[in-house]
């Protein structure tokens, strides 16, 4: 975790965020409704932080998508109004960012991409912003698989291949991903390993995805954390969570299922 200044939202500011969304080509009806909760949302916001799994797969900062393309403008007329947008990996998109001829993609929408996890100050107190899958201990398969993708050789050598070789990799993966999911709830996150990480920070707070089980947990002690929720079009699924001087407040759009 970065020891770096951290970002702060103070008086007169608001923070929104969101993560999950899955976005991509694949799957234009959940993307018109989070722009549409964005849109709602951006007249009356001064940060939008989101926490990764921005989309559904991520091959590296070179990927053609319409759907990430309408996004990066989105999140650039956002800036040009003076929002700060900050950007998180995910376990879907942890190539995001990556080196290349060109400047990133979070760099070409004026984006900050964040570390994960990484502290920000929200109304003089200080949270934990994690993407979450880090902490689903319990998973042990999927952790030893997190920190090969995770590894700078790994990375080189996928980004080295030519792009058709990585969609089309990242398309079985997703095949593979959907396969895995008949039947079988993403795992939670392991409660200990979240308070371990507030303790060690020095929090009592923690916002993170990853999970799809959206809500606030008490984890004892006063400390807790907030699950955002995961956004499908088709289930009506979707949400983001509003952080402003009158407190924290989770905001559903109407999100019929398609």
């Amino acid at each position: 975790m970065s020891r770096a200044a951290r970002l702060s939202v103070g008086a007169g500011e608001v923070a929104l965020f969101a993560s999950d969304m899955h976005l991509g080509d694949h799957d234009p009806n959940t993307a018109a409704q989070f722009f549409k909760a964005l849109d709602a949302q951006a007249s009356s916001i001064t940060h939008l932080f989101l926490l990764g799994d921005i989309f559904e797969a991520w091959v590296g900062d070179d990927q053609p998508d319409q759907v990430a393309a309408a996004l990066g403008e989105r999140l650039k007329g956002l800036v040009n109004q003076g929002v700060r947008v900050a950007l998180m990996r995910g376990n879907r998109d942890f190539l995001l960012g990556s080196d290349g001829p060109d400047l990133a993609w979070p760099e070409r929408c004026g984006a900050l991409l964040l570390d994960d996890p990484t502290l920000v100050e929200l109304f003089g107190e200080p949270v934990l912003l994690a993407h979450g899958d880090a902490w689903c201990t319990d998973d042990h398969a999927y952790q030893r698989f997190r920190t090969e993708v995770r590894s700078e050789g790994w990375q080189a050598r996928f980004l080295s291949r030519p792009l058709a070789e990585r969609l089309a990799i990242a398309r079985e993966m997703r095949t593979q991903s959907e396969r895995n999911k008949q039947g079988h709830d993403i795992g939670d996150v392991n409660e200990a390993a979240v308070r371990a990480a507030l303790i060690t920070a020095g929090v009592r707070r923690a916002i993170h995805g990853h999970t799809h089980r959206p809500g606030s947990y008490s984890l004892g002690e006063g400390l807790e954390r907030w699950v955002l929720p995961d956004w499908l079009a088709a289930s009506g699924r979707g949400g983001v969570l509003r952080v402003g001087a009158e407190g924290w407040e989770s905001v559903l759009p109407n999100l019929p299922a398609a």
